[in-house]
């Protein structure tokens, strides 16, 4: 039977034809038997095309979207998510202060420096980091500082001023976000930039833009895609056939994109092992995301119990508060309770007093 996507790649092939060639090698049905039954339907339906492929698989986007080979794909991506025209001159080499565990996270971390010498850090990732802004934050410092040596490198002491120091962008995307992002359904692009409060403005170079991808999927479902930017969110994100045909119809230049992987899925032997690091390193995912959503609620347990403990603590001052004055009102009264009964003594000694006088008279 064939497939919708088989009608525009005819290079695909069926599911027949697929497993043919993995049961017919020892190593590669070897392989295929020790994945879940459902690891199993995902790899026949994107290499059959009764899915489309994942392009936020690790090897679909680094072979997409390497700048040094196809410049002009993360040109454009770029750019539209800037708002503006820029050119990437220049590929640097990515830093080696990364926390070690994060690079299983990572689809894509790639640093361009752009035509006017600004630096853009452009990470895809497969599930968002706990605390995205604080990290987010972090990188983009270490970039600044990283172009501010190179420049003091370059120029002279006299010869140096800030104003060589260029914009520093940092874009993630994200395949699942972080559950801050959920608070916002209907938003699925996040701009940061620093501001004053009294409206002065000064050039602070640390820009920020957030995508969601699995926001952009449920908010542009069976939507028409109306922009270049819908475009390319739409390759990045879904793998629904009717989704990418609509996508070719509207803009054929993606064609290739997707050829040129229906061509490394030719390859069945490099496909498996490539999918089997993909199901390895989406376990770890898995189990790294379940420990950050864990200790995410841990955190807010923990914040929940310190304030009603603050609460407690403060309820319990002000019972101490009010048991202190009803003590103090209790040696009041007693007080009193004694002056009247002294009183009444006094008064009926008076009494006497003036009954004795009067039988003397």
């Amino acid at each position: 039977m064939t497939s919708k996507l088989q009608v525009y790649f005819p290079m695909i092939r069926s599911r027949k034809e697929v497993l043919n060639q993995i049961y017919s090698n020892e190593e590669l049905m070897k392989i295929f038997e020790t994945w879940d039954e459902k690891y199993q339907e995902e790899f026949l339906d994107f290499c059959t095309g009764v899915r489309g492929v994942k392009m936020l698989y690790d090897f679909c986007a680094k072979a997409l979207l390497n700048p040094e080979i196809y410049p002009e794909r993360l040109d454009e991506l770029v750019s539209l998510l800037l708002g503006m025209k820029v050119k990437i001159i220049k590929v640097l080499p990515n830093d080696n202060t990364r926390i070690a565990d994060e690079t299983s996270l990572l689809i894509m971390d790639i640093v361009v420096q752009l035509k006017d010498g600004s630096i853009a850090n452009v990470e895809i990732q497969k599930i968002g980091y706990a605390f995205p802004g604080q990290r987010s934050a972090c990188y983009s410092a270490d970039l600044l500082l990283r172009q501010y040596k190179a420049v003091r490198r370059k120029l002279t002491k006299e010869t140096f001023s800030y104003k060589h120091i260029k914009n520093v962008y940092t874009i993630v995307l994200f395949e699942k976000s972080t559950r801050e992002f959920h608070d916002f359904p209907d938003n699925y692009i996040h701009k940061f930039h620093q501001t004053s409060d009294t409206g002065l403005e000064l050039e602070l170079l640390q820009k920020f833009i957030f995508v969601p991808l699995d926001i952009y999927q449920k908010s542009h479902h069976n939507k028409d895609i109306e922009t270049r930017l819908d475009a390319w969110l739409t390759f990045l994100s879904s793998d629904r056939p009717e989704d990418i045909i609509a996508l070719i119809d509207k803009y054929p230049d993606f064609k290739p994109m997707y050829e040129q992987v229906y061509e490394i899925c030719q390859n069945i032997e490099k496909v498996m092992g490539m999918f089997s690091k993909e199901l390895y390193e989406m376990d770890r995912n898995t189990v790294r995301y379940m420990i950050d959503e864990m200790q995410s609620e841990i955190d807010q347990q923990s914040e929940r119990i310190n304030q009603q403990s603050e609460r407690i603590n403060q309820q319990s001052e002000k019972i101490n508060q009010q048991s202190e004055e009803i003590n103090q009102q209790k040696k009041v009264n007693a007080r009193q309770k004694e002056e009247l009964e002294q009183k009444e003594r006094d008064l009926q000694s008076a009494l006497r007093r003036i009954e004795e006088l009067e039988k003397r008279r």
